[in-house]
């Protein structure tokens, strides 16, 4: 199966357990199931050619000049990875589908549940960082979603924020970081990247970019500072903690640091900070877990330690170091999924996960006492069980690891963590389930059905066979595994087995454990003593910091967005005046190239009106019908200066944008006041007037100092008249840009134009819907009416020229390859010929002959767009490529046809609807239902059955 499809399955499939629960529960989750097994089975149809030694590649190049290609790989570590997503996925599917009550929505979970899946996966085998850093995000977004779930409860909002804004935050440092490293080595490819060590950690970038990728895998991987957001991110469902807590979310920062361990490590500076933030978060994280009396609190606190471990061991920057780091990621995944899950049973029956409303349940719930009896002795390190193996290689690496010049603060550390490991595993032992039963337990504990606990069960069955026979059935992954992560060549010796003989990692792991035995004796005193010392509370110093930086953020807003637009233009324009005024200062100009021309009387004359019309409409714009017209001639200027300056497709489109807008603002003039009141004060006014003379002479200055000089590079224009007719095969280089060199720009553009033409069309739903509707239709008008409202020479008028007008429109539309035209054009000539119908004949009376609706037009211009460009593709060629050729049907002459006309009647109708459709909405304001003529025109108003409405447009 290819990896692109190994990808995409969790995110083709996270919409069919929404879909299907209507079928049933059952229906739903089966859905999410079968969609991880094809995933997972595709997977390991793999497995032979990657223990075997083999990478599997798949290589898209989406965008290969900003180096974005879509490229996937797997090997070793993304192998390992990869099936503990899907292998614990399909377990955890299982499991929810017993765990969530009928009131939870279950097949929104299992669509948050498989988008999460599929951006792991992504992130697992991406062999491009841009592309990881796509799938890095969609992983936040996504356990964001999970953690939230249960949107009533508080505790699940706040926890769903709070990991957000970290991993988030995290995230946005190491975009900038991977940024960085793509830039020292030449190429965004992983696997170009990982051949470049020398050149990475040679080049003064090294350390800026180690550190921002360490902050987003630190974020991530819940590692001190940032440990807080995993604890909280508790109040998730169990399946959720189950999943993103033990074996995919925090293990992404883990996969990271390991996947860049080639390149990043072996520097002291990866050294001291991966080593020493890891150790830090195993001992922490492992002496707060003792004292949570929730039994998910315990195992999150738990998780952080083990997270700090495999990081301490990835720190180290030794290849037995990275082995042991491997190993130890499949065993905690294995009995902490098994951990939470056992937790989950015991809250799903007793009601509960107050440690201490807990306790006797062994003898009420046997089997979910076995299952996390195997996982937490597992945990704690104790022996046959596979956790222990991990931890004796773990403490055997820190006896030889020297921090600073010291021998002792690495080994003592890691004692103090093992300790106080074995002590929290004990106690979620001895305090949940041994003891006398209690008769206040919250529920009726007991064990459940075996949809909850065949899951934990298949984990804690690995738990026992990796312990017992780990060389045959971990020792092949953890060497294919291990050997990607230390970028290939020999592997060190080690040994999976259960006994060493009397190693300094036993002596250790004999203490810890009876040090934790010990520790949870005297866990009473020591919890009092815990309660009672002061200590910094991580949540506490979170909320004071977002308390800050919301008040910061509202007071920047509320100085800057008061709600005047004057303000905001003023900001805009001064601050692109300073960037300006610094470029032109530090900058330097050199001398003029070309000669100035002679000014010619009808180019002056035009620059003349130009200026006259821009002056009358700042001094007179408070009376908006004449700056409406003032406006319209400073267009009709515009579009003669461009027909002037040798560009007749800019000054037909000018012309013919100018009538449309003039007439949707007369319309939308019909509901206004005729006048602009005074708002603004004088010294406002004053302000601004001195902004816009400065900028408008800079502006100037700047054009002026362009046309005087040569272009420091080749236009492109010079690409675009050399290529038009070779490559788009056209002699209209407007049109053939348009359509054709960034028809991608154009498809996007009539995109645009269709949704806001749908969005004037959903305001005016929803104004008609409401009280102003009436208010509308009651006004009276604040001056004079006209005696007719449709006069029969407009009438007239307009009726004849329709046809012509369509008729041009065709033309138009037609030459525009080769000739001044195109579907733009030609659309907005169409619309203007139905305008004119509107406005002569009214509302009405148009709309009772319309024949197709306008939402079609744009949609059918928009698929016809899309389909022209998706042509392409059949003849392996990119989106949006035109063919050409000549035809001759008799009895026509030869003549060229490309598949851009196609794309073009795409815009045509796209803006034929978007037009007319924002024309007719406006329209409805003044239009009364069930007032119409019966009669082609109204010849005499005062004729009975004439419609009665004076005010019909």
């Amino acid at each position: 199966m290819s990896l692109f499809l190994i990808a995409a399955l969790p995110f083709l499939g996270a919409v069919f357990p929404a879909l299907l629960i209507r079928a049933g529960r059952n229906a739903s989750a089966s859905a999410a199931g079968l969609t991880t097994f094809l995933a997972f089975a595709g997977l390991l149809l793999h497995a032979p050619a990657v223990f075997s030694g083999e990478v599997i590649t798949a290589r898209f190049d989406w965008l290969p000049g900003l180096g974005l290609n879509a490229n996937f790989f797997l090997d070793g570590l993304g192998f390992l990875f990869a099936t503990l997503i899907l292998g614990i996925g399909l377990l955890i599917i299982l499991y929810a589908r017993f765990y969530l009550s009928r009131e939870d929505p279950m097949g929104q979970f299992y669509t948050y549940l498989l988008l999460f899946q599929g951006a792991m996966v992504g992130i697992v085998l991406s062999d491009n960082i841009l592309l990881l850093l796509i799938f890095w995000e969609l992983t936040s977004l996504s356990s964001f979603l999970l953690i939230g779930y249960w949107k009533h409860l508080p505790e699940g909002r706040q926890g769903a924020r709070m990991a957000l804004t970290i991993t988030g935050s995290g995230g946005l440092a190491m975009i900038g970081g991977m940024l960085i490293l793509g830039h020292i080595a030449g190429s965004y490819d992983l696997s170009v990247i990982l051949q470049n060590k020398d050149l990475i950690q040679a080049s003064p970038l090294y350390l800026p970019a180690l550190i921002l990728i360490l902050i987003g895998c630190f974020t991530k991987s819940a590692q001190f500072p940032f440990h807080f957001w995993l604890p909280h991110a508790m109040a998730a469902p169990t399946p959720v903690s189950a999943y993103l807590h033990s074996a995919t979310m925090v293990k992404a920062g883990l996969f990271l640091m390991a996947r860049m361990w080639p390149v990043l490590a072996g520097t002291p500076e990866w050294f001291y900070i991966v080593a020493t933030t890891g150790l830090v978060t195993m001992a922490l994280g492992a002496v707060i877990a003792l004292f949570k009396d929730d039994l998910k609190g315990l195992l999150a606190f738990s998780t952080v330690s083990h997270l700090g471990l495999i990081t301490m061991l990835l720190g180290f920057g030794t290849k037995l170091a990275a082995v042991i780091a491997v190993f130890h990621i499949i065993n905690h995944a294995t009995f902490k999924a098994a951990l939470f899950m056992s937790a989950g049973i015991v809250d799903h029956e007793a009601h509960t996960r107050d440690i201490k409303r807990l306790g006797g349940l062994r003898h009420l719930m046997p089997v979910t006492f076995s299952i996390a009896l195997v996982a937490a002795l597992s945990m704690a390190g104790i022996p046959p069980f596979n956790g222990f193996l991990s931890k004796e290689m773990m403490l055997e690496e820190t006896v030889h690891t020297v921090w600073a010049g010291s021998h002792y603060l690495v080994p003592g550390l890691a004692l103090i963590a093992a300790l106080f490991s074995a002590a929290y595993s004990f106690r979620f032992i001895v305090h949940v389930f041994f003891g006398p039963k209690r008769d206040d337990y919250p529920g009726h504990p007991h064990d459940p059905g075996a949809g909850l606990w065949l899951a934990p069960a298949a984990l804690i069955t690995l738990v026992i066979l990796i312990g017992l026979f780990s060389a045959k059935l971990a020792g092949p992954l953890v060497a294919v595994a291990a050997g990607a992560v230390i970028g290939g060549g020999e592997l060190p010796y080690y040994s999976l087995k259960l006994w060493h003989g009397f190693t300094p990692a036993l002596y250790m792991s004999i203490v810890a454990v009876a040090g934790g035995a010990l520790l949870l004796a005297a866990h009473g005193p020591v919890m009092r003593a815990w309660n009672a010392a002061p200590r910094p509370e991580a949540k506490v110093i979170f909320d004071a910091v977002m308390e800050a930086l919301a008040r910061l953020a509202k007071g920047i807003t509320d100085g800057l967005h008061n709600g005047a637009i004057t303000r905001y233009g003023a900001i805009m324009v001064a601050f692109t005046l300073a960037l300006g005024w610094y470029a032109y200062e530090s900058g330097t100009t050199g001398p003029a190239t070309r000669a100035l021309q002679a000014i010619e009387p009808i180019p002056a004359l035009g620059w003349l009106s130009l200026v006259l019309a821009t002056l009358m409409i700042v001094a007179r714009h408070r009376n908006r019908l004449l700056a409406l017209i003032l406006v319209g001639v400073v267009g009709l200027v515009v579009s003669m200066s461009f027909n002037y300056l040798s560009a007749p497709d800019l000054a037909l489109t000018q012309l013919s944008v100018e009538v449309v807008t003039i007439v949707l603002m007369l319309l939308a003039l019909n509901f206004m006041p005729k006048e602009t009141p005074v708002e603004t004060p004088a010294l406002t006014r004053l302000r601004d007037g001195a902004i816009a003379v400065v900028a408008g002479i800079g502006s100037g200055g700047l054009i002026y100092a362009l046309m005087m000089r040569d272009f420091a590079a080749p236009p492109i224009s010079e690409f675009h008249l050399a290529n038009s007719y070779k490559g788009g095969g056209g002699t209209n280089v407007v049109n053939v840009i348009l359509v054709d060199f960034r028809g991608f720009d154009t498809f996007g553009e009539i995109i645009v134009l269709g949704i806001a033409a749908m969005v004037i069309y959903a305001l005016t739903e929803a104004v008609l819907g409401s009280r102003v509707r009436a208010y509308l239709l009651n006004r009276k008008p604040d001056l004079p009416q006209a005696g007719d409202a449709h006069p029969m020479m407009m009438v007239v008028a307009t009726r004849v020229m329709m046809p012509l007008a369509l008729m041009i429109a065709a033309y138009i539309f037609f030459r525009g390859h080769n000739l001044p035209g195109g579907g733009f054009i030609a659309g907005l000539i169409a619309a203007i010929a139905v305008i004119m119908q509107y406005m002569a004949s009214g509302f009405s009376w148009t709309s009772e002959r319309q024949r197709f609706y306008y939402h079609g037009i744009i949609g059918s211009g928009v698929l016809i767009a899309a389909a022209t460009g998706i042509g392409a593709w059949f003849n392996d060629l990119p989106f949006l490529t035109s063919a050409f050729g000549y035809l001759h049907w008799p009895p026509l002459n030869e003549f060229e046809w490309a598949t851009a006309a196609l794309f073009d009647l795409g815009v045509f109708l796209a803006v034929v609807g978007a037009v007319l459709l924002a024309l007719e909405s406006l329209s409805r304001f003044a239009w009364q239902p069930g007032v119409s003529s019966e009669h082609a025109m109204d010849i005499n108003p005062a004729r009975d059955d004439a419609p009665k409405n004076e005010n019909e447009v």
